[in-house]
């Protein structure tokens, strides 16, 4: 332990009872650490907690990434109070912020934001599906999770991200970034993205022009619904809580769902060597989605199902279209290995649109029939 760690996490729990920091996770955003501690912290529980530093560059209002989380917190913990029967044999945690020994909620120390949040033990994350049924419990678990705060105002939260997800906001950075410094016409690879994405203009508009219209709403969602941030119960199997809820802000459910989808149906991955590997598994995706279902139909209008093949298609491209224009300003947000890299993440975001496309009457058909009234909970 060094001693600055020390010192910030013994504003949370005094020093002489800690027994280990040590680094969580591999995020790329903030900066993680488990701290294992004798005696219960303010507040909150026995054994453990994990401490961050923030990301100020990603997050420029941390406080209002807190006053969410707070907001969030409270709001699912009195629906808790009386657990909806999804959830009868099973458990389901949500992080709580710990508040410091003094009464703040988070640290500030040479320029730097340190916050606590509670541990979710025995329970783990992974970054590959592992079968149809993990697949299933991330559906679920990202289903319990929209559930649990669907009667939560959004306007009871910050939009820490402004523009996040909104895709033709995207759209419009790539054609700015294009009109000042045109692709290399000797760059094969290159315009065929730019290609792919000039033949995919007028439907990138779909998810915005449908809430324009009063068709879809925001609500509260997780922002980063990615496989990583499922916490799986380790001796049951069971989805026990998402986690990384610095995201957590008003949007579209779709985005969540979309990403969800994007992440963990394409077994090649997003760093697939070769861009052809990347393809949809409509297997992992009906999985995914009957999970889901079985506890976030109840909240969904016909509206919201209507567009659930559109966002599938959609955040993929989307993310596309983000490594594609990263890559024309020089790799300044993702980071990267190599100076071709972020083209090469787009090839397999645009390979993935592909697979999608060819399989949306199949996808239609897929949410139509786990939408039917009759047929229950997968």
């Amino acid at each position: 332990m060094s001693e600055a760690l020390e010192a910030i996490a013994d504003r949370f729990h005094p020093r002489e009872r800690i027994t280990e920091i040590r680094a969580l996770g591999s995020g790329n955003v903030n900066e993680t650490f488990l701290v294992t501690h004798e005696g219960t912290y303010k507040g909150g529980q026995n054994g453990a907690f994990v401490m961050q530093r923030l990301n100020t560059n990603v997050f420029e209002r941390p406080d209002l990434v807190m006053r969410n989380l707070v907001a969030l917190g409270d709001h699912v913990q009195r629906r808790l109070a009386v657990p909806p029967p999804e959830l009868r044999g099973r458990r389901w945690e949500v992080p709580r912020v710990v508040p410091c020994r003094q009464q703040f909620l988070w640290v500030e120390h040479n320029g730097q934001f340190w916050r606590s949040i509670s541990y979710i033990g025995a329970a783990t994350t992974t970054d590959v599906i592992r079968g149809r049924e993990h697949a299933r419990e991330v559906g679920y678990g990202l289903g319990m999770f929209h559930s649990l705060i669907s009667d939560l105002p959004a306007n009871n939260l910050a939009d820490t991200l402004e523009n996040f997800h909104v895709t033709p906001t995207y759209l419009d950075r790539y054609d700015q970034v294009v009109s000042m410094q045109p692709p290399d016409p000797g760059d094969a690879l290159l315009n065929q993205a730019c290609g792919f994405i000039e033949t995919r203009r007028l439907g990138i508009d779909i998810l915005e022009s449908a809430l324009a219209r009063g068709e879809l709403q925001h609500r509260p969602i997780h922002g980063d619904p990615k496989i990583n941030n499922v916490m799986i119960d380790e001796s049951t199997g069971q989805a026990v809580g998402l986690i990384d809820l610095d995201t957590v802000k008003p949007g579209l459910i779709h985005y969540d769902i979309g990403d969800c989808l994007r992440s963990c149906c394409n077994p090649a991955g997003e760093e697939a060597d070769n861009p052809e590997d990347a393809h949809f598994d409509l297997s992992l995706c009906e999985a995914i989605l009957a999970g889901y279902l079985s506890v976030a139909r109840g909240f969904l209008s016909d509206w919201d199902l209507h567009y659930l093949p559109d966002c599938i298609r959609l955040i993929p491209l989307e993310l596309g279209l983000r490594f594609l224009t990263d890559h024309l300003e020089g790799d300044v947000y993702f980071h990267t290995d190599d100076p071709g890299h972020n083209l090469r993440r787009a090839a397999v975001q645009f390979q993935l649109t592909k697979s999608i496309e060819a399989q949306l009457p199949a996808i239609r058909s897929l949410v139509d029939d786990l939408t039917k009234p009759e047929a229950g909970h997968p």
